[in-house]
Parts: C-alpha cells; sequence; structure tokens
C-alpha cells in the first residue's frame, strides 16, 4: 500500500463554500497547501448523477465532505456515488464528513407503518464503502447506534458559548431556553458552559406543524433569553417561542441554531419576528436570502471540522474537541472570551 503523506478531501455539491474553508483551515495547521481532490460531480440529462475523479487516489486516506440538506436526495446520492467512486479506486479508508445528516428526524416509528429512515441512511452509507462518519449535533443521540461503523458526533455549543462570552459580555441576566422538553439536555449543556440558568417552552400540538398552546417554565421576566435548538426548518415554532418569551417579560430573545434549514417562509418569519438575533453555523450553505437578512448571523465550523479530521487522520482523539477551552485557540481571530 502506498505511503500516506497527507489526507485527502473531496466534495460533493452540498456545500463548497464550507469544504473550501477546510481547506484552508487544514492548509494552515499542516504548513502547506491541501486542496479538494479535482473531480467532477454533474448530472445526465435525465438527471442521473456521475462522478469522475481525475486524481490518483490509491491507498489514500479520504475525506468526503457532505452535508445531505436539501436537495436531500441528490446530496445523500451524490455521497454514496463519490464514496463508490472512491472505493473503486482503491481509496484505503473513507470517511464521510456529513456537517448536517438529513433524514435525522425520521429516527424512530411514532406511529404505525411508518419508516425509520435514519437507520435505512445509515445502512446505505456503510454497503456504499465508508468506513467512518463525522457529524455534528445529530438530530438524535441514538442515531450513531444506528451504524455498525465509528461515528464522531461533535457538538456546536462550545462554538456557541464562545460566541455568546464575546457578544453578550455582561452574563447576569443571561438565561437558556428549551424550545421544548426534548430539547432540555441539548440547552442544559450549553447553559452549563456559560454558567447560567436554564427555562423551558413547553408546547402542545394539535397535529403535525401546528403549535396550539406554548407555557413557559421558569421566570424569565427582566432576562436577555437565548433559545437553543439543533435545527430550525420553517420558524413557525421559534419565533411562537420568542414571541411567547417576550409576553413574559424577556427584555431581549436571541437565538442559537445550530442547523440553518430554513425553508419556505423562514427567512421571512424571522425577519419579522421579535428575535433581535438567530445565529446559524454555515453545515448548511447559506442561500443569498438568508446571508441578506439582517438579524441572521452565520458562525463557521470549518477551525472545528479541519481540526477533527486531522485527529482521525493523526489516530488521536476527537472528544478533545467537545471543551471549550479546546476550541479557544482553533478559533482564534474569531473570538475573544471575556
Amino acid at each position: 500500500m502506498a505511503n500516506v503523506q497527507e489526507p485527502k478531501l473531496i466534495s460533493g455539491n452540498a456545500n463548497r463554500p464550507l469544504a473550501q474553508a477546510v481547506a484552508r483551515r487544514m492548509s494552515m495547521h499542516r504548513g502547506i497547501t491541501v486542496g479538494l481532490v479535482d473531480a467532477r460531480v454533474e448530472r445526465f440529462n435525465d438527471m442521473e448523477i456521475f462522478v469522475e475523479v481525475f486524481e490518483n487516489v490509491r491507498g489514500e486516506d479520504m475525506f468526503i465532505i457532505q452535508s445531505t440538506s436539501n436537495p436531500a436526495n441528490d446530496n445523500l446520492m451524490e455521497l454514496l456515488i463519490m464514496s463508490d467512486a472512491l472505493r473503486r479506486s482503491s481509496a484505503a479508508r473513507i470517511t464521510a464528513v456529513i456537517p448536517y445528516f438529513g433524514y435525522a428526524r425520521q429516527d424512530r416509528r411514532t406511529k404505525a407503518r411508518t419508516p425509520i429512515t435514519a437507520k435505512l441512511v445509515a445502512n446505505m452509507i456503510a454497503e456504499a464503502g465508508i468506513e467512518r462518519v463525522l457529524t455534528m449535533d445529530l438530530h438524535a443521540a441514538q442515531i450513531q447506534g444506528f451504524f455498525d461503523l465509528p461515528v464522531d458526533n461533535l457538538y456546536a455549543s462550545p462554538i456557541f458559548a464562545l460566541d455568546i462570552l464575546h457578544h453578550f459580555q455582561k452574563m447576569d441576566d443571561v438565561m437558556v431556553v428549551s424550545p421544548d422538553v426534548g430539547g432540555v439536555a441539548r440547552a442544559r449543556e450549553l447553559a452549563q458552559r456559560i454558567k447560567a440558568p436554564l427555562s423551558i417552552v413547553d408546547k402542545r400540538r394539535e397535529k403535525a406543524g401546528e403549535v396550539a398552546e406554548m407555557t413557559v417554565i421558569g421566570d424569565v421576566a427582566g432576562k436577555r433569553c437565548i433559545i437553543v435548538d439543533d435545527i430550525c426548518d420553517t420558524a413557525g415554532t421559534l419565533c411562537k417561542a420568542a414571541e411567547v418569551l417576550v409576553e413574559n417579560g424577556a427584555t431581549e430573545v436571541h437565538s442559537y441554531i445550530t442547523h440553518g434549514v430554513l425553508s419556505g417562509p423562514a427567512v421571512e418569519r424571522i425577519t419579522k419576528s421579535v428575535m433581535k438575533s438567530l445565529v446559524i453555523t454555515d453545515s448548511i450553505e447559506a442561500s443569498a436570502a438568508t446571508k441578506a437578512a439582517p438579524n441572521i448571523r452565520i458562525v463557521p465550523t470549518a477551525p472545528m471540522f479541519a481540526q477533527a479530521i486531522l485527529n482521525i487522520w493523526n489516530g488521536t482523539s476527537v472528544s478533545s474537541l467537545f471543551e471549550t477551552n479546546t476550541l479557544e485557540p482553533i478559533y482564534e481571530g474569531f473570538y475573544t472570551a471575556a
């Protein structure tokens, strides 16, 4: 087998700006140019996906950077086909770097005769020849158990903690809010990192997509509230939660959401909402409308993913990136903790 000198990155069409940013960060760490492997990922006239890799990858440690975001089916198929192309080209190991893991919300059977699509996707990824998965803020932690291969699940909360400490400065009136009971563990983790109290918005749905009633558990009067969640899709629940918090006496409402799906009327709703700011990561490539929105801000994940890829390649700890203190030097130049 060839002597592997450097990890090699390849990207599909889902989020090329993030892939290029990861390559730039790795170049800084390694002191040499780390670029994306020259390849084409195209469509035939009937929209079938075709992949051709123009560089030799025999015996190489390959990392495919590809979120399975909208259009989820196309981006998932690109990932699988790229993996097959690399496997048939004798790559030594293939790691899928999936910043946003699509279909994660279908992780269990909520009623009769429904699929567990997250498990199906896990099976497809394994069958395509992928040997390891690197992702961030899975919608449900148990999805790691759907894979019969190593899965490293990074967390956005250390990045969010750095961002909050940098932008909020005075922390004595800050309160972290979970938008539902199911997200309490995620919100509690961030609250512990920034040493803030925790509140919960309890929501009840009459049917899917519609929130019938919201109740605030905890005293938010006079507080600057930070709503924490992993996914913001149409933003209906998020905007309503912000309104309820203001009605209960919150002075400001900010939101920190890992994956900004922001489909349909989401950006318009957020722009017109009472939220002072929405902070998302670049795990999903932002649309022009998202970038132009005055109260939406995007924080980078490339420094974290670049370091995680290097740690996997070197065989060192990935869990070290769960700590804010570890990320602080990686994000030097982005944030200075107060």
